[in-house]
């Protein structure tokens, strides 16, 4: 099978934490990671933990992203919510804002956007949402990268907008044959195994596919594989995953970079 992607990005959400709370394991995966996608306030984070996730993301040389919710700390934005596109497009704008501030108060550049959650779910299927989302980013920055799920309507908007984007893929997680990620509910949706994991990384950046539950082929394109980091071997995994990439000859980098 021909090659599709010698080049990719690792990303994760970085900085979910809010006032004395932590979430996820952000020193860990940092050493791994490419890029991080930086809660700005709905979901998590706040000024201090904004602040401080992105200085550590300029020192350690990785691409700042915000991680834009819905605001529902409770459900840590991952119910879904009925909302207008007004709503999500001053929802993302607000966020976006936010976090560009303490951006540039260090010198730094606001590299892309990946939707959180419920959020990012919604944008996938439903055209006013994904264009929300897209034209907040856009007055923002037109050169803003949109992060995506590959296949999603998300991606396709962005693209009809003359915006950059980036298709995400997740090296833990198996696929249904039309694209979609398979529900955590079923069995076989979320590898156990970081060795799995990393040869499906590798797939998804050389092959161009991942797997359903039962290992059958499916197509993806992978610009941007997703590590999660609240899981408590992440660290475990998000090592394991470079190591394979690396092997494999693939270039790890994040879009937009040269």
């Amino acid at each position: 099978m021909a090659i599709i992607n010698r080049t990719v990005d690792l990303n994760c959400d970085f900085g979910e934490g809010y006032g004395i709370y932590s979430f996820g394991q952000d020193a860990e995966l940092l050493q791994y990671v490419t890029s991080v996608n930086i809660a700005c306030g709905f979901h998590a984070g706040d000024p201090h933990t904004m602040n401080t996730a992105v200085k550590q993301a300029m020192a350690a040389g990785a691409a700042i992203g915000a991680h834009p919710g819905l605001p529902d700390r409770l459900g840590f934005g991952r119910r879904a919510m009925q909302v207008t596109a007004s709503e999500v497009y001053e929802f993302v704008l607000y966020q976006l804002g936010a976090l560009q501030a303490f951006v540039r108060a260090i010198g730094g550049e606001l590299a892309h956007l990946k939707p959180h959650g419920a959020l990012y779910h919604m944008a996938n299927q439903d055209k006013a949402v994904a264009e929300a989302i897209v034209r907040a980013a856009m007055a923002i920055d037109d050169q803003l990268i949109v992060y995506g799920q590959s296949g999603s309507q998300l991606l396709d908007t962005a693209m009809y907008y003359g915006m950059p984007s980036a298709s995400e893929v997740f090296a833990d997680r198996t696929y249904e044959p039309d694209g979609s990620l398979a529900s955590r509910s079923k069995r076989g949706a979320v590898l156990q195994d970081a060795d799995e994991a990393a040869s499906q990384a590798v797939a998804m950046a050389l092959q161009g596919i991942a797997f359903t539950p039962e290992g059958a082929p499916v197509r993806v394109l992978a610009d941007t594989i997703c590590l999660h980091g609240d899981g408590p071997h992440a660290a475990l995994f998000a090592s394991r995953i470079r190591e394979a990439l690396i092997k494999a000859g693939i270039t790890l980098q994040a879009p937009g970079r040269s």
